[in-house]
């Protein structure tokens, strides 16, 4: 029978630590704190008071913490510690911060718990992975770090600068592969008594690590990956935590309970202190019984969908290398540009197969478009954007032509506006596509931002915010005076598309009504 005991890191807000701790034990499991030390003496009497007669509360040793610091992780063991022995029947270790709440009911928890034996903590390779996006990397192993570099920084860094300077790097132990991962996890008991065992018996691993800099990304990530088999680890979080683009927690607010309960972890964090409905909704949720979950995982697509969007001006400017270079001034550079990429991707095979032009589909938009070999620009999406100039130069090149079809979603309006700066003869063709419910729905699905489980409610408030970012993308385009735009409307009679075609392809009228005549030009 599944038993968890909670290890609760928190450094404020005492009575949301009370209720949070009666919340979590009153569904039969236990709850070991660690109350910041730095935090006044005041706030954990007030805590320790409240809950001292509750039978599945202990308080675990207090340490002053700081970010990036050991201190986070001496936190953790001691509360680890402290909750190991005094619940023995504890089968789960749970990392949980001051500011999470469950987002499942401890029914769903507890048996997802016994259904799948295994250790959840996200852990991939510290040098392979490319977890890290910003900042130090190797210099957090092989550097010594002593100081707090939010307290201290120019000390920090002064520090770090010397250590290079005299050569005082050192090794990484040399049976320890370095794994990082998120700092919250969920661990079975057998392995919470394999790490206590390990710290006790090699301390040259705790002293290295004692000196890393943020070592709660890496110290129970490589650890467990060090004494548990693979097969046995799920390298993932069980609390569901996003970031924004600024590398911030989000934070989870009133309106958004569906969301979260959609989502497939057992907590979130961080949960605003402001969001009283949210925090009383959610801890009524974990001791409710017979709640059917309907997991869609939809919540970091979302996120990432509605943010992207960016305020009015829309983003960023162009980066340096999106401005340089040139197709060259005697190419003719066509673009076909619709949502629905069949459409689009079946005129492109219509227009190369009738009229011999070299083509290429979403080639900005999908990894797999049967692109040439090209020294290795064309591998991803990424490199082909990163320098598209130059890239579709080499195709030109590669073709031997001074014509050449891509597509392009109309997302993508400032690829087109790059286009249409170069010295290139640039042309355009719209394909307005009709943008019924159901296409909508699918779409929504296709890019991650629902899920096959997600209510009809959800999608009801989702679909007009996905129609009105199409409608947007389509109206940026005709809104943005380029030369040479030409429109394909669907429902339109076909005899209505021979000019703009003939116009687009520079080609006869018969050429062009040959293409237009096509009966599934537009058929879905």
């Amino acid at each position: 029978m599944v038993k968890i005991a909670f290890v609760l890191l928190c450094h404020k807000e005492p009575e949301a630590v009370i209720s949070q701790a009666r919340r979590l034990t009153a569904a039969g499991d236990c709850v070991a704190i660690h109350y910041d030390a730095k935090s006044p003496a005041t706030e954990f009497q007030k805590i320790e008071d409240a809950l001292r007669n509750a039978p599945n509360v202990v308080f675990a040793k207090r340490v002053k913490c700081g970010w990036g610091e050991w201190s986070l992780v001496q936190a953790t063991l001691n509360a680890v510690s402290a909750a190991d022995e005094a619940f023995p029947d504890a089968t789960h270790f749970y990392l949980l911060s001051g500011d999470c709440m469950p987002i499942k009911t401890a029914e769903y928890a507890h048996r997802f718990l016994g259904d799948f034996d295994r250790d959840y903590i996200e852990s991939f390779d510290f040098f392979e992975s490319g977890w890290i996006k910003t900042g130090m990397q190797e210099d957090r192993l092989v550097y010594r770090h002593f100081l707090n570099e939010r307290a201290h920084k120019d000390l920090f860094y002064f520090s770090l600068a010397l250590q290079k300077r005299l050569g005082l790097r050192r090794e990484v132990p040399e049976d320890i592969d370095v794994m990082i991962g998120s700092q919250w996890w969920c661990l079975r008991r057998e392995t919470i008594e394999k790490i206590l065992d390990f710290v006790g018996k090699r301390r040259d691993v705790v002293r290295f690590f004692k000196s890393t800099w943020i070592p709660d990304e890496i110290f129970f990530q490589t650890l467990v990956r060090h004494l548990v088999a693979d097969s046995e680890i799920e390298s993932r979080p069980l609390t569901f935590l996003m970031f924004t683009d600024y590398g911030m927690p989000v934070t989870f607010h009133n309106d958004h309970y569906d969301l979260l309960l959609a989502q497939d972890g057992l907590f979130a964090r961080k949960i605003s202190a402001e969001a009283h409905q949210l925090k009383s909704r959610l801890g009524e949720l974990y001791s409710a019984e017979g709640v059917a979950h309907d997991i869609s995982n939809e919540g970091r697509a979302l996120h990432a969908f509605l943010t992207s969007r960016g305020r009015e001006g829309r983003r960023f400017g162009r980066r340096i290398w999106d401005r340089e270079s040139s197709i060259g001034p005697d190419r003719d550079l066509l673009i076909i540009s619709a949502k629905k990429w069949h459409l689009a991707k079946r005129l492109t095979e219509l227009i190369h197969a009738r009229m011999k032009i070299p083509a290429v589909a979403f080639l900005f938009d999908e990894e797999d478009t049967g692109l040439p070999l090209l020294g290795g620009m064309e591998s991803t999406v990424e490199k082909r954007g990163r320098h598209r100039r130059s890239f579709v130069r080499m195709l030109f090149e590669h073709f031997d032509t001074n014509r050449l079809v891509i597509c392009i979603d109309p997302s993508r309006f400032h690829v087109i506006e790059d286009f249409y700066q170069d010295r290139a003869r640039t042309r355009l063709l719209l394909l307005d596509c009709a943008m019924p419910d159901e296409y909508l729905t699918g779409h929504a699905y296709r890019v991650g931002i629902a899920g096959a489980n997600s209510s009809g409610d959800t999608l009801a408030r989702l679909l007009p915010a996905v129609r009105g970012d199409i409608e947007h993308e389509i109206d940026r385009i005709r809104g943005a005076g380029f030369p040479d735009l030409f429109q394909l409307r669907e429902g339109d009679d076909p005899s209505q598309y021979t000019l703009p075609l003939a116009q687009f392809l520079d080609i006869t009228m018969d050429e062009a009504r040959d293409i237009a005549s096509s009966d599934n030009l537009f058929r879905d």
